[in-house]
């Protein structure tokens, strides 16, 4: 079987000096990864192999194609073997639409990530699907490395950022020379400040789509030390932070000024849809904020839905994270700004830890998911990076912190109203597919975030159990029939299956020798 992508797709094999066509007659593979393909794997669950022939994959990595071959005799279930296979290396094989250099700095790398079936190029997503490949970075200059294509992503998320701060989702850049994709949901949207739609696919401010451009950037830099990346001519990198510092900054005022009258939102989102989650209340500004709370608003949700109120927690735990993370890089550019970021960083966890914990009758003090700064809160929990389940993965807290471990029992349980459970799946879900749908993301957060064999084992059984033998990992099943779910292809939850067991590998190792049949 073989790539597809939308019409003639650009990528870089072996050499990224020069993009270069996939061939023609490669299958689509949006239509591929829905099909049982052969061989199948010798286990019960005879599961599709869902890997491109080499000539059609977008990116080829060695040091990836190596652990594939050294997992060969560590995991020793062939199903498990072959869902790992299949989505390990799906980010290179299927997403990396272009990689190619300026136009106007030829020594620039850019590197357009395509989120999977849907080609655009958001900034979570394609932070986290090369986080999956972080164990294998090392410093290396060439075109054709894995280095290559974070550093490629880096620049070409700066630019976005730097062009529309508050959107979270871009289209092909002009090098590439790939057509933008026609986005129909967004083709009502009202939305201030203005942007260009050759620019941008979707522009809903997230405040983790911010964060995630510094934690590509903390990834890159310790995995590497190449400090020298950062400190290129022309000063992008610490000026796409000092544009994200600005654009935040504005996002701590709260709704009401100290005389009572109304601040002006920095940005405002509408939309004509019969969802809710779609757009937003107030003329587009969202429901009212406390002031001097030292939390970020934030409109959207890493799912893409509205928040409910916008001090949302789990993405100020990340943007509180890794600002002051990559103020390690930021010292060798320019010490007084690193100095900022790690005072900024600060007053975020403040009034995390001040405004984001309340008291639950029956689990005790716990984060809440969302907060007004008025007293106001919602608890949930959604399977979307960054969660609250997710707050060890971030580096945010230790994941035997007492006040987490409370904020998990209420999470994994249906106390939350976003935990799915059934025969088939059990795991959180959330508002964007809609209760019943348990998300194998959620899953994959669980046990990650665990240290416990059993729970492991178990989430392990249910995730091979779950792909309705396509042998990828879905956006959401349903938690009482495996043959009901949503996309076929979503190269992030793919890549996390892989960044799972190589986590197993690591803390777990005697899991792999088990069966799963």
């Amino acid at each position: 079987m073989a790539l597809s992508m939308s019409g003639l797709i650009f990528a870089v094999i072996l050499s990224a000096s020069v993009a270069t066509a996939i061939p023609a007659d490669c299958p689509k593979y949006e239509q591929a990864s829905g099909n049982v393909n052969p061989p199948l794997s010798e286990g019960k669950y005879s599961l599709a192999y869902q890997r491109p022939e080499t000539r059609c994959r977008t990116f080829a990595v060695p040091e990836v194609e190596a652990v594939i071959e050294e997992m060969k005799t560590e995991i020793v279930d062939p199903d498990l073997f072959r869902l790992f296979e299949n989505t390990f290396p799906n980010t290179l094989d299927t997403t990396i639409s272009w990689k190619g250099f300026g136009e106007e700095d030829p020594d620039e790398e850019l590197t357009f990530i395509r989120t999977g079936d849907i080609n655009a190029m958001w900034l979570r997503d394609s932070a986290n699907q090369l986080q999956s490949y972080k164990p294998l970075l090392r410093a290396d200059p060439s075109p054709d490395s894995l280095a290559s294509l974070f550093r490629g992503a880096i620049n070409l998320q700066g630019r976005y950022i730097r062009q529309s701060p508050h959107c979270n989702a871009f289209q092909p850049p002009p090098e590439s020379g790939l057509e933008p994709e026609y986005n129909s949901w967004a083709a009502t949207d009202f939305v201030v400040p203005r942007f260009s739609k050759s620019v941008v696919f979707e522009c809903k401010y997230e405040l983790d789509s911010l964060a995630a451009f510094l934690q590509l950037s903390h990834d890159y830099f310790s995995r590497t030390g190449d400090a020298a990346f950062f400190g290129r001519p022309g000063g992008a990198w610490a000026s796409t932070v000092a544009v994200i510092m600005n654009t935040t900054s504005e996002l701590l005022r709260g709704t009401y000024a100290s005389d009572g009258t109304l601040n002006r939102s920095p940005f405002l989102f509408e939309r004509k849809s019969n969802k809710a989650s779609e757009t937003t209340s107030n003329e587009g500004a969202g429901a009212p904020v406390r002031a001097d709370t030292g939390i970020v608003r934030s409109f959207f949700r890493p799912s893409d839905d509205a928040c409910v109120f916008q001090l949302f927690v789990p993405a100020n735990m990340m943007f509180a994270r890794y600002l002051d993370a990559c103020a390690d890089i930021m010292v060798e550019l320019d010490g007084g700004t690193a100095d900022t970021m790690r005072g900024f960083a600060e007053v975020v966890r403040v009034g995390i830890e001040k405004y984001g914990r309340v008291e639950h009758r029956e689990f005790g003090e716990m984060y809440a998911y969302e907060v007004d700064g008025f007293g106001s809160h919602n608890l949930m929990d959604d399977a979307n990076i960054p969660s609250l389940l997710s707050a060890p993965m971030l580096g945010y807290l230790d994941r035997d912190d007492p006040v987490y471990q409370n904020t998990r029992r209420f999470i994994l349980s249906t106390e939350n109203p976003y935990f799915m459970f059934g025969p088939v799946l059990n795991a959180t879900g959330g508002p964007h597919i809609g209760p019943g749908m348990a998300w194998p993301m959620g899953l994959l957060v669980q046990l990650l975030t665990s240290d416990d064999d059993t729970e492991i084992e178990k989430g392990i059984r249910q995730l091979l159990s779950s792909t309705s033998s396509l042998g990828l990992i879905h956006e959401s099943v349903n938690s009482h029939d495996e043959k009901k779910w949503t996309r076929s292809w979503f190269a992030w939850a793919n890549g996390l299956f892989g960044q799972m067991i190589l986590d197993v590998r690591e803390r777990k190792p005697h899991l792999l020798r088990l069966r799963y049949q």
